[in-house]
C-alpha cells in the first residue's frame, strides 16, 4: 500500500441518487417563486436591460419576413416593393431609438 492511496472505500452515487438534491427547494433560487428571486442591483423584478442591436435586427427581420409574406401569398405585387421594403427598416431604426432614449438614466 502506498502512502497516497485512500484510507476510507470511494463509494458511488447511482443515476437515481445523482438526481436527488440534498438542499431545502424553498431556497433554491431556480425553482423559487420569481418575487423571491434574487435579482442583480437596479433591476426591477422580472426586468432586465434591453440589448438594442438584438431588438432591432430582430424588429428587421420580423418586417422582412412579412414583406416576403405578403409577395409570396400574392396579396402585394412586385412593383410593391418600393414602398414595402423601406417599412420594416424604418419601424427597426424607430424602435432602437425609442429603446435608447427611454433606457437612458434620468438626470
Amino acid at each position: 500500500m502506498t502512502e497516497h492511496e485512500p484510507t476510507a472505500p470511494i463509494t458511488r452515487r447511482t443515476p437515481e441518487e445523482d438526481t436527488m438534491q440534498d438542499h431545502d427547494p424553498a431556497h433554491d433560487p431556480d425553482t423559487a417563486p420569481l418575487a423571491d428571486r434574487p435579482t442583480p442591483s437596479g433591476w426591477a423584478a422580472g426586468l432586465h436591460p434591453v440589448n438594442v442591436g438584438h431588438l432591432v435586427m430582430g424588429i428587421a427581420f420580423l418586417g422582412l419576413a412579412g414583406v416576403w409574406a405578403l409577395l409570396a401569398s400574392g396579396a402585394a405585387d412586385a412593383s410593391d416593393t418600393r414602398w414595402l421594403l423601406p417599412i420594416p427598416w424604418l419601424a427597426a431604426g424607430a424602435a432602437g431609438l425609442a429603446a435608447t432614449v427611454w433606457r437612458r438614466p434620468a438626470r
